[in-house]
């Protein structure tokens, strides 16, 4: 296999002073108010005037709006992040309008994830030190692993989570080491009880993160319920919530890590079914369960290793009727409610319902590929998670 380039982000946390958390913490809530401002200003121009405003056209309404009394705190802050806001909010019109999203909304100081990204005009990036326009010292940031050899970054993304963690997101080329060509294909079940299920027969136990944490998610929920709104004791109960949440995500996130990495390194050909997780999660009995199980992020991290490591990933029609047909002869059974687990075809194999489901997967990948007709190519993720 060729190496090639790809943009890889690599996410560390770091500890800023005080000095620099506000200097952050203020920079977060201009781009935010700019953000807000010029979606408004969009929004108006269309909804009164039927005018389309660019990119550019904002730029210059920021301009104007850094002159006028009431936002000339605008000028405190670097204004990179300023105009990335800008090329962020021009890119979510884009895929509004290309009906790849919905329309923007407004960005809320509750809810709403506070960052701000720089562009190597406002970064500097020296033996292992990074520092920000605005900021006397560089950041403390924990080296988790190291940056690829010779690696320099194009864009730089600062963050603050809900649970008030600091981490900084370096965006930069890579080329990731080829694995070796493997010949084996794999289909892939996703259930709940089992998170996957291949078509080898193996099944991947699903940790249920969410579960394991349940009580104590209650519990800082409760507490926050009883707090005072606007006061200091809920904001730290909130706090407490997000923290809970960090940890669950966390620990989903490197179990997601760690199984589609050995799959990808182990499978040259990955089939999966082409689930459509939110209207899947309309059902209110098992859209918990289905959420915790986190298919959708599955499917994303398969589908950009795959791209960096040469490998190909297949998804099959959500329609085809995988549980209910008989890897061994192809006879299709009427009805297969959720409660039955094992069945018995006429010709006399006994299924297991989810490798039965995996093997007919692998089946209709195949046969997919050999046709050439409705492979699914992996998606290159230029911001994909962590980069493992």
């Amino acid at each position: 296999m060729v190496a090639r380039l790809v943009k890889r982000a690599f996410k560390y946390r770091f500890y800023p002073t005080d000095a620099q958390a506000v200097e952050l913490s203020r920079t977060f809530g201009c781009v935010r108010k700019v953000y807000n401002l010029a979606l408004q200003a969009r929004t108006e121009a269309w909804t009164l005037r039927r005018e389309r405003v660019t990119y550019n056209a904002t730029s210059a309404m920021l301009t104007g709006w850094k002159k006028t009394e009431d936002l000339a705190y605008l000028n405190e802050v670097s204004s990179v992040p300023l105009q990335q806001g800008l090329r962020h909010l021009q890119g979510a019109f884009s895929n509004f309008f290309a009906k790849r999203a919905g329309y923007p909304r407004f960005k809320s100081k509750r809810r709403s994830r506070a960052s701000a990204e720089y562009t190597s005009s406002a970064f500097r990036f020296r033996d292992g030190r990074l520092s920000l326009a605005k900021m006397a010292q560089p950041l403390a940031i924990v080296w988790s692993r190291p940056l690829p050899q010779g690696a320099t970054p194009s864009t730089v993304t600062v963050s603050r989570d809900q649970a008030g963690r600091w981490f900084v997101s370096i965006l930069c080329e890579d080329t990731p080491v080829p694995m070796p060509a493997a010949t084996t294909a794999v289909g892939i079940d996703a259930g709940i009880t089992s998170l996957v299920t291949l078509s080898t027969g193996e099944k991947i136990t699903n940790p249920r993160h969410e579960r394991r944490d349940r009580r104590r998610l209650a519990k800082a929920q409760r507490a926050l319920s009883r707090k005072t709104k606007g006061s200091n004791n809920r904001d730290k109960a909130r706090v407490k919530v997000a923290r809970v949440h960090a940890r669950i995500a966390d620990r989903r996130r490197d179990f997601l890590h760690q199984l589609t990495t050995r799959l990808v390194r182990e499978n040259q050909t990955l089939v999966i079914e082409d689930l459509t997780v939110r209207n899947m999660v309309r059902n209110h009995t098992l859209a918990r369960a289905i959420s915790d199980a986190s298919w959708t992020q599955l499917r994303s991290m398969l589908e950009y290793k795959a791209d960096w490591y040469g490998r190909t990933v297949i998804a099959v029609n959500r329609w085809f009727p995988s549980s209910k047909q008989c890897s061994a002869c192809g006879a299709l059974r009427a009805g297969m409610p959720l409660s039955v687990r094992t069945w018995t075809c006429g010709c006399g194999a006994t299924h297991d319902r989810d490798v039965n489901a995996a093997v007919n997967i692998r089946a209709a990948g195949l046969a997919v590929q050999a046709c050439g007709d409705g492979v699914r190519p992996a998606r290159a993720h230029a911001r994909a998670g962590s980069g493992r």
